[in-house]
């Protein structure tokens, strides 16, 4: 056997010991030792492999598994370029805490110093966005070698998965391989390259223990629970046992609680109704991200901010004024104030029964309308997978509770990076129907996301796109104000004009236009395969349609 086959027949097998149930392999050729291996022990039934041969949608649908699947997932890539296309996703796997073990394959030094082809200088190549870094030694026949390898990647499984009070994060492992690249077809060895018995890692490491006792600092009875990162059983629970309101950046959408004020972002933007119940106190889980009028709050002097995060060393901080840091609330209880919680429950009865009245009176489609629809037509234990910029934002606005879905969104670094392959990924680690509801610049990058060979494993995912031909979020920002009208639609606007279908139909991918509002909820039925339901929208009216609501909450509120 020779040393690059053993190496990666290692490597594999020690990945499997630890939990890897998911590998994502992109072809290449410094890489073919890992693939080959990979492909013995897919057929074997030792792991679920996935085959693409973009690593940008590689490393998202990798990302997906593993956040859905909620373990380690690794993907595994050639030399040169093919490794700096993964660092988007490990960008978002490092800021929204995702365990993912990305492989890179590379030459040897000797080749490396003579400018070999497909070489670039992939030591520490994704910078602080990893957790832990590594190169193997160039593999060479000699005993030692089965112990050092495995070692390693216990290590690599270890720190993505965390530990402890530890958040999970990407790793990187940079493996150099010599040729022969491909097996040779003698399988002797100087020893033997068997692992652990009874299928254990090599490595087991401990637990870290954790003295963290949560938040010190709850003391007020006016507060509100903000959970910026997908909601928990546990934020709920607090919110309960403090009698604080919970908001979320997703609305009510896969937020439980008898506290949930699913209208809290419009409740947040309304100064009339802040000032007057402007809480003390806010205990934030995870990271803000998408509405400027969360930034305000937390950047309000007079509100004290508490951070609830996974990694109590690397914390967010809008407004560099946190009070607290923990990784839990703990045991802390307040005596309640029933007045407090009555106020903002009664204020989002009014705001839901209002927004919903007049989504009803508004022409179809726009985006909070056809949000408010998605939302209403997700069955039961659905997964909801939401691109960035407006889809995120019309969810949480359209004022919908639904605790019984599962959301995903791509918050960490909050880009459009990757969302299609994402949204596979979860939708096969989910056991159950799964939805996307995307825009048509977030679909149309990374349409390579619904490139799926015939041998590879298709999802049950319905991908709502949105299709206003452009970037309609700048119209709702102050690029998209009248006195910029000049420049907007080249610079910002960006129409595309992209036939979307034809674009499903290259890739065979079943595609439906919904032109009328009556079909789509028959077009959203749960089914089995990957569709694309593809709604075409304009601009125009964007601005003008949130004015409109904006002024009906307003009403319903302060009168």
């Amino acid at each position: 056997m020779n040393p690059s086959a053993a190496q990666s027949g290692v490597i594999i097998d020690e990945l499997v010991r630890n939990g890897v149930h998911h590998v994502v392999l992109s072809p290449g050729s410094r890489n073919a030792p890992l693939a080959f291996a990979l492909h013995e022990a897919a057929e074997a039934g030792r792991v679920n492999l996935h085959v693409r041969i973009d690593e940008r949608s590689a490393g998202f649908l990798a990302l997906g598994l593993a956040d859905a699947g909620a373990r380690p997932v690794a993907v595994v890539c050639t030399s040169g370029t093919a490794a700096a296309n993964l660092h988007p996703a490990v960008s978002e796997a490092w800021h929204s805490a995702v365990p993912l073990i990305v492989l890179t394959a590379d030459r040897p030094p000797e080749l490396r110093a003579a400018g070999a082809n497909q070489t670039i200088d992939q030591h520490h190549l994704y910078g602080t966005q990893t957790r832990w870094f590594d190169e193997l030694a160039v593999a060479e026949h000699r005993p030692g070698q089965n112990a050092y390898w495995r070692s390693q990647i216990c290590r690599a499984a270890n720190a993505a998965r965390g530990g402890g009070r530890r958040r999970c994060a990407p790793v990187h492992v940079n493996i150099p391989l010599r040729e022969p690249l491909v097996p040779t077809g003698d399988h002797e060895w100087c020893e033997s390259l068997e692992g652990r018995s009874g299928g254990v890692a090599w490595t087991v490491p401990g637990e870290v223990p954790s003295h963290d006792a949560g938040l010190t600092s709850v003391r007020s009875s006016r507060g509100l629970v903000l959970v910026a990162d997908d909601a928990t059983e546990e934020a709920a629970d607090w919110a309960r046992r403090l009698g604080w309101p919970l908001l979320a950046e997703s609305g009510g959408v896969g937020v439980a609680g008898t506290n949930v004020v699913s209208a809290g972002m419009w409740l947040l933007d309304l100064p009339g109704f802040l000032d007057a119940h402007r809480p003390e106190q806010v205990v934030c889980v995870g990271r803000p991200t998408v509405f400027r009028q969360v930034q305000r709050l937390l950047a309000d002097r007079d509100v004290e901010t508490l951070l609830v995060h996974s990694d109590p060393d690397v914390w967010p901080a809008p407004a560099h004024d946190v009070v607290e840091v923990a990784s839990t609330v703990g045991s802390a209880s307040v005596s309640h104030d029933p007045d407090w919680l009555t106020a903002w429950q009664q204020a989002d009865h009014k705001v839901s029964a209002a927004l919903h009245s007049a989504l009803d009176l508004e022409h179809w489609p726009t985006g909070p309308v056809v949000a408010s629809d998605v939302v209403d037509a997700l069955p039961s234990g659905a997964l909801f997978v939401l691109g960035a910029s407006n889809p995120s934002r019309d969810v949480a606005l359209a004022g919908r509770h639904r605790p019984d879905v599962v959301v995903h969104r791509n918050r960490g670094v909050a880009g459009i990076d990757g969302t299609v392959s994402t949204a596979v990924g979860a939708a096969l680690a989910h056991d159950g129907p799964s939805y996307a509801l995307l825009g048509d610049l977030t679909f149309l990058h990374d349409s390579n996301g619904l490139l799926l060979g015939p041998a590879e494993q298709r999802p049950d995912l319905t991908v709502v796109v949105f299709n206003d031909d452009g970037g309609g979020i700048f119209s709702l920002l102050e690029q998209g104000s009248p006195e910029h009208g000049a420049s907007f639609e080249r610079v910002f606007g960006t129409p595309h004009g992209t036939d979307l279908g034809s674009l499903c139909a290259a890739h065979g991918v079943e595609h439906v236009v919904v032109r009328q509002r009556s079909e789509f909820r028959e077009a959203l039925r749960s089914r089995p395969g990957l569709r694309v339901v593809e709604i075409r929208a304009g601009r125009e009216e964007l601005r003008d349609v949130h004015e409109r609501l904006r002024t009906v909450v307003s009403s319903a509120v302060l009168g």
